[in-house]
C-alpha cells in the first residue's frame, strides 16, 4: 500500500468509527461523504495522468518537428523536371548553334549537373550516402 492507499484507509475507518458513534440515521450522509472523497481522489489521479500523456505527446510532437524532413512533394519533383526538360530545347539550339557539337555537350552537362544536385537534395540515399540504422535524428548532448 502506497500512502495514497494509506490515506484513503484512514478516512474509511473515520468514517466507520463516526458511524458508529452517530448512529445508522446518518450512515447514507457518510457513505455519501466518503464515496465523495473517493471521487475527487479519482479525478485527480486520472487528471495527473491525462496531463502526464498530454505532455509526453507534447514532447514527441516536439521532437518530430525538430527532425529534418524532406520538404520537396511529387509536385515539386515533376515541376522541376518538366522545367528542366522545356529548358533544355533553347539551350541545345543555343549552345550548338553557337559552338556546334562541343556547345551542345556543355548545355547538356549544365541540365544534367543542375538535375543531379536537385536529385542529391531531395533523395539523400540516392547516391550512395545512406544513413546508418544505428544513427539518430535526434540531437545529442
Amino acid at each position: 500500500m502506497d500512502g495514497r492507499d494509506t490515506d484513503l484507509k484512514k478516512e474509511l475507518d473515520a468514517t466507520l468509527q463516526t458511524r458508529r458513534e452517530l448512529g445508522e440515521e446518518y450512515e447514507s450522509a457518510l457513505v455519501d461523504s466518503f464515496l465523495e472523497k473517493v471521487d475527487q481522489r479519482i479525478d485527480g489521479t486520472v487528471e495527473r495522468r491525462v496531463r502526464r500523456q498530454l505532455a509526453e505527446q507534447q514532447m514527441a510532437t516536439a521532437r518530430d518537428s525538430r527532425s529534418p524532413r524532406p520538404t520537396d512533394s511529387f509536385g515539386e519533383r515533376f515541376g522541376f523536371g518538366i522545367v528542366s526538360l522545356v529548358l533544355a530545347v533553347p539551350l541545345s539550339a543555343i549552345g550548338g548553334g553557337v559552338a556546334d557539337l562541343p556547345g551542345l555537350l556543355v548545355a547538356w552537362a549544365g541540365i544534367v549537373g543542375v538535375n543531379v544536385v536537385q536529385a542529391a537534395r531531395t533523395s539523400p540515399g540516392l547516391f550512395g550516402r545512406r544513413r546508418r540504422a544505428d544513427q539518430d535524428d535526434t540531437w545529442q548532448d
